[in-house]
Formats: C-alpha cells, structure tokens, sequence
C-alpha cells in the first residue's frame, strides 16, 4: 500500500493546489498584484510541506507507486508544477506593469509565457510521469518543420513581430510614417500584425513582416513635436526685408503652433516676378499638423491683405479668354500663359 508518512503531505499538497487555483480564479485578471501573492503564498505552502515531508518534486518514490496512492502523488506534483508556472509569470507580469509599459510588451509576454508552459509541461511529462522527454522533444521538432513550411508568411509576421517589439522602434501612441507615405498613430501590436490609426481615423492593418520591411520614421521621437515647411509666393513687390519681418509676425501671432523652438523664416528665391519664402514651425504633435497649416496659410492672406502685398502668380496659368467679337461661339478660348506675359 501508500507509505503512511506521506499520505497526509500529499493530501495536504493536493489541498492547498486546489484552493489556490479557486482564489486565483475568482480574484480575476484586473487583479494582478493579489494573484502573485496568492500565488507566492499557496506556491511556498506548497513547498514547504514538500520539503518537510522529504518529498521531491522531480521524482515518485518507490512507496507511492502503488494503487491510489500513485494517483494522489501524481496529482500533487502536477498542482506543485502549474503553481510554480502561475508565480513565475505573475512575476513577469508585475515587472511589465510596474514598468508602465503593459501594452507594448505584449508580444514579449506571451512569449515568455508560452516558454514556461512548454517548460514546466515537459517537466510534468518527463518527472512526474516518467516519460521519455528525447523522442518527444524530437518528434514534436518534426511537426514543427511540416507546420513551420506550411506557415511561411504568418511565422514571418510573428517573428517580425518580436523583433519590432524587442528593437522597440515605436511604441503604443507614437506617430509613425512609412517608406510608402503611410502614417498614423500605433494603436495596437499583435502577434500577426500593427494598427495605425490615420489622421482621417481609418485603421490602417500592417502585417508585421511588412513594416519590418519598410524604411520608418518615428515622428514621436524624441518628442512629438514636428516641423513644417510651408512655402509662399509673395509678388515681389516689396523689398525680401519687408517681407520676412512680415511673415514673422504671422507666425507670432499663430495660436496654434510652438512658440519654442521659435519659428523662422527662410527667403529662398527672388525673380522678378516673385519672392519665394519657406515658412518654418514647429506643431506641438504630427496630429495638429492641418489645423496649424490652416491657420498659417488664413493669416498669411489676411497679412497680405492688410499691408498690401499680392501673393505672386505660379510659373504657368490657364486663363479663360472670352470668344473674340463675330467669332462662333463655340466656347472660351483656353491660353496658356507665363507669369510676366499679363
């Protein structure tokens, strides 16, 4: 029969596994602090009755190989091994939260995660049942190749993936823009994909394996403040000095662009038709980049307006000539015509 000696330790391991996967369940996922100590807590019982009933987790003694007293044994080495599991990711858990960074860890969790499953149920398999780990270590590699071919793109996306997220090239909230002239806000990483959200708030679904490919700008880095080039045509009318002073003073009185950096202006082409100005500020975030150039271009018009400049003609124009008197009227006439030809 079952060595009397560790009838009651083995009851009571079988015991303390249970309650502590009850408590653990109904203190739930928004409570992630209190799960680890629940799970440190039943974890160390656990332990310590194993250890003072000389009891090792790693391998049957010839006493419990007999009839029900096997299966209880089993039973306890299995809840020992789930609890260890449960308390080292509860501790990964925690050191992600207390990091501030749940979300953009995600991918690295799961993986850790899914290590320690694949570990401790490899250690259940081999010590407590006492399988042999070799062969199924090496058959389980065989699947993997077979699955690994038939799943070619959507393992290059997890991987993909992973190496984003540990390269930490961006993170959940930061604007980015691709190679292609795509760009928007992260607003989520999976395993198989990211999430932009644009400035039209259209969801932009990225396979991971995709951005990796793609040459990437991080507008939120260091900051998310971002610069704007606006060009402007000004009739040269007025001396470049006039000019620029004027223009400065639209950028001060901007409400919606950063004052620090200061804003400046370059002149950067005269001809005699026109004096080509760079308008350069900065916005406080790539979001408020419309609102800001709205602004800019309405005061610049209004500036001009009241200090009599006339913004200049672009370098070719379509003009729509009325039909000559006694012509058919067969429709206006359409002239090309350069700028300095009026």
């Amino acid at each position: 029969m079952f060595g009397e000696h560790h009838s009651l330790p083995l009851v009571l391991i079988n015991l303390l596994g249970l309650a502590g996967i009850v408590i653990w369940h109904i203190q739930g996922r928004s409570r992630p602090t209190g799960r680890l100590i629940v799970q440190i807590l039943f974890f160390t019982g656990m332990s310590l009755v194993l250890w003072l009933a000389g009891i090792s987790p790693y391998r049957l003694d010839d006493a419990e190989l007999q009839e029900a007293g096997m299966l209880l044994a089993k039973s306890a080495r299995v809840l020992w091994w789930l609890h260890l599991a449960w308390t080292m990711i509860g501790f990964v858990q925690i050191y992600i939260t207390l990091n501030h960074k749940p979300r953009e860890a995600h991918l690295l969790q799961d993986l850790i995660v899914g290590v320690v499953y694949l570990g401790v149920a490899l250690a259940v398999i081999g010590f407590v049942f006492g399988a042999p780990i070799g062969p199924l270590v090496a058959t389980s590699g065989v699947v993997a190749i077979i699955i690994g071919l038939a799943l070619q793109n959507t393992l290059a996306d997890v991987f993909s993936g992973i190496a984003l997220t540990l390269g930490r090239a961006y993170v959940i909230g930061d604007w980015i823009q691709l190679g292609d002239g795509t760009e928007g806000r992260v607003a989520e990483t999976n395993w198989r994909s990211t999430n932009l959200l644009t400035g039209g708030h259209n969801v932009v679904v990225l396979p991971n394996s995709v951005l990796a490919k793609q040459g990437m700008t991080n507008l939120s880095r260091p900051d998310e403040t971002h610069w704007i080039a606006l060009a402007v045509h000004v009739a040269a009318t007025q001396p470049p000095s006039i000019i620029e002073e004027l223009m400065l003073g639209v950028l001060r009185s901007c409400e919606r662009i950063v004052k620090i950096p200061p804003p400046s202006v370059a002149l950067k082409a005269i001809d005699a038709v026109a004096i080509e100005v760079e308008l350069q500020f900065c916005v406080a975030s790539p979001a408020s980049r419309m609102s800001a150039k709205n602004e800019v271009i309405d005061l610049v018009y209004r500036h001009c307006q009241t200090n009599g400049l006339s913004l200049a003609m672009p370098g070719q124009s379509l003009f729509c000539l009325p039909p000559s008197e006694g012509a058919e009227p067969t429709g206006a006439i359409v002239r090309q015509l350069s700028a300095g030809t009026l």
